[in-house]
């Protein structure tokens, strides 16, 4: 039997390494959070949907020595994150890290849009990060040592049109996040929201234009940047030069014309 197998009675191997916790951990950004933090020696526990998915980024992390727990889990199911902290509690998993990265867009004028859709997004954006963290970070606080990464976007900076209700809900995560980094000071717990531009990963696709944004940067790109700052300490962090221009930019021009530009921008 091997050292990921869900059975109750198979103790967790590698007790002396720190444990991560990784969501949205299939593929893009998420399996590059689990390839960096299984390199620097992190046992792993991965959670999405796809099990074939997981189960391959998982052996490619137990390759390098570590455990790698599979833990199927749709982060827009109360039910099923309550599972996933159970499945971490059972298998007496201390965690050091947590990754909130699940999460995913939409493309589109608001009133045109799937509303049972949207309300979904919401779930897994923002109520599914909100849970996790609500579980797993008092623990931290009281071993006075972890780190809480919590995925935005740079579409947390400004409204747009056309992907109305994603930017609202990465402004929540930036928002959020930057409330906790300074309620955190401290505690030894360290948070950050990553705010990531255009990346090489299936956003776009599932958004429903794959061929949106150009210039993207490469997920390992990005996660390189957040362990960077999360290491200086910062509160949040905008990944890639282009990226942070852009981000700083609507606070210099009137909201009329950052709302037309923004528009232009995503509709390209």
């Amino acid at each position: 039997m091997s050292s990921h197998d869900a059975s109750p009675d198979r103790p967790v191997m590698h007790h002396t390494r720190p444990w991560a916790l990784v969501t949205g951990a299939s593929g893009g950004i998420g399996e590059a959070f689990v390839n960096r933090l299984a390199a620097h020696g992190s046992n792993v526990v991965l959670a999405a949907r796809s099990v074939d998915k997981l189960e391959a980024v998982a052996e490619r992390a137990r390759q390098g020595g570590v455990d790698a727990v599979v833990v199927p889990c749709d982060m827009g199911d109360r039910a099923a994150r309550d599972h996933l902290l159970g499945e971490i509690e059972r298998r007496e998993i201390t965690l050091t890290t947590l990754v909130n990265n699940a999460g995913y867009g939409m493309f589109g004028p608001f009133v045109e849009a799937d509303q049972q859709r949207v309300l979904q997004m919401l779930e897994v954006n923002c109520a599914a990060l909100t849970h996790l963290t609500g579980a797993l970070l008092p623990g931290m606080v009281e071993r006075r040592h972890g780190q809480v990464v919590n995925v935005a976007s740079t579409a947390a900076f400004q409204p747009l049109p056309n992907m109305a209700a994603y930017a609202a809900s990465k402004a929540y995560v930036k928002s959020f996040t930057e409330a906790l980094w300074h309620e955190l000071k401290g505690t030894g717990v360290r948070v950050i929201a990553l705010c990531p531009g255009p990346t090489e990963t299936d956003f776009f696709a599932n958004a429903g234009d794959a061929s949106a944004l150009s210039l993207r940067r490469s997920a390992e790109q990005v996660v390189e940047t957040c362990f960077r700052a999360l290491a200086a300490g910062r509160p949040t962090v905008v990944d890639g030069p282009l990226n942070v221009a852009q981000s700083v930019a609507p606070r210099f021009v009137p909201t009329r014309v950052a709302l037309a530009v923004a528009k232009r921008v995503v509709s390209r």
